[in-house]
């Protein structure tokens, strides 16, 4: 069953003063609702309908959509935009041929809304289980990387809730060029354009509005800069899924294979620097050091990584190594810069995570089973790896289709959030007439 198609609010606020703004926010937050009340209604068949319209929308307007990107990355050089943050806003063919198959995996993964787990009999002769179901409707607030964009529309969209998305006035207008593939593949698929909503102003008001409307969001998940994340969780009464950090670790104990500890600690590196799941600090036990940190240097040095040391490390690789200091062990670099310290045991490795972690992914490469297992039972962390890279800490990686971001918080999602990250349950009860005595 499909939903009536409504007319969509996606427009233009431009740069209109802050009443305009809130009236238009008002408008989109109350579309949204209206959308989430229609979505409860769809069907899995047409919600992947729309996923497939959006994909061959997406693909019909790849020269588009790649211009409007070329015109973002011009105007980001120009304001001076970092490497880090360039890099996460470029598209090319192979990303945008990534979001397009993101679609197709999305739409190929179980949907999770209406599933019926843990129904149990009770004495009254009741039966008592509990159903997923949307969350409702989700704000996003995100910068730089517009694949965000499609990627949050589609989960929303899979989980059967309603979102308005804000991303970063840096990507605005490759932002646009794929809202309207969504939008074209929602009016297709027959269901309500304002199920997904672009803000179309960069104004940082409508910001301030998205995250104090709990009358009409439910959940807020901001991806971006930490000062962005710090803000939304500070200014926000609506709830919040997030992560602030992410000062990841590898730790490559006495018992490694040499040669996995080498692949591991280059590709969490050098993969890529602008991710949440990139080594930042490398943790190298002490008997493994005088052999291996020569190699790894020589490897780091391949792809232009520039070394900061504890004084055993520099001991070891010499003066070519910057001497670390404490804000080099807090640091999330997102770029060709690593921290290595030379700690004793897995012990001190687990202590240093503790201290200086971000509680987002770890790991560790052993031999040692027993070792392996109690890293994983007592690092604190959403993610904990063993004997992989912790660039696999990622939803497309563990299967999940796609993320809409990570969680280090408890409550009420962790790790990469999924489809299932964006649904919640509720109890239902199954009688046969029974009243209570």
């Amino acid at each position: 069953m499909t939903a009536h198609a409504t007319h969509s609010v996606i427009g233009t606020a431009g740069a209109e003063g802050i009443d305009d703004v809130e009236a238009y926010m008002q408008r989109l937050g109350q579309a949204a609702r209206h959308a989430a009340t229609a979505m409860r209604r769809v069907d899995t068949a047409s919600k992947n309908a729309a996923l497939a319209a959006m994909a061959r929308h997406l693909e019909a307007a790849r020269a588009e959509v790649l211009a409007a990107n070329a015109r973002d990355l011009d105007r980001g050089r120009a304001n001076g935009l970092d490497a880090a943050l360039l890099d996460r806003l470029a598209l090319d063919d192979a990303r945008l041929q990534g979001m397009i198959d993101g679609l197709a995996q999305v739409a190929a993964l179980p949907d999770p809304v209406g599933e019926i787990d843990g129904l149990r009999a009770q004495p009254s002769g009741i039966q008592v289980g509990q159903m997923r179901v949307p969350l409702g409707v989700i704000g996003i607030i995100y910068e730089s990387r517009p694949n965000v964009t499609l990627e949050a529309a589609s989960l929303c969209l899979k989980s059967g809730n309603a979102c308005i998305l804000r991303g970063g006035s840096e990507a605005s207008e490759s932002n646009a060029a794929i809202a309207e593939c969504i939008r074209r593949g929602l009016d297709e698929a027959g269901l309500p354009s304002a199920a997904v909503q672009v803000v179309a102003t960069t104004d940082r008001a409508a910001v301030g509005r998205l995250i104090s409307m709990p009358e009409y969001v439910d959940v807020i998940i901001p991806r971006g800069g930490k000062s962005l994340i710090e803000r939304i969780t500070r200014e926000a009464s609506v709830p919040v899924i997030k992560h602030l950090d992410g000062v990841c670790h590898v730790y490559l104990d006495a018992s490694a294979d040499l040669e996995k500890a080498l692949a591991i600690a280059v590709n969490a590196k050098t993969q890529r620097y602008g991710t949440c799941n990139t080594l930042e600090t490398l943790l190298v036990d002490e008997p493994l050091a005088a052999s291996l940190l020569p190699r790894l240097a020589s490897a780091y040095a391949e792809h232009g990584v520039e070394l900061r040391g504890c004084e055993r490390t520099r001991a070891i690789l010499g003066d070519g190594v910057v001497p670390a200091s404490e804000a080099d062990w807090e640091a999330e670099y997102l770029a060709p810069v690593l921290a290595i310290r030379v700690v004793d045991g897995v012990e001190e490795a687990m202590a240093h995570i503790e201290r200086y972690g971000s509680r987002h992914t770890d790991a560790i490469v052993t031999e040692n089973y027993s070792l392996a297992r109690r890293f994983m039972t007592e690092v604190d962390s959403s993610s904990v790896i063993v004997n992989a890279s912790t660039r696999f800490a990622d939803g497309f990686e563990y299967g999940l289709g796609a993320e809409i971001g990570i969680s280090t918080d408890r409550l009420h999602a962790r790790g990469p959030v999924g489809l299932e990250g964006l649904t919640t349950r509720k109890y239902v009860v199954f009688g046969d007439g029974q009243i209570r005595s």
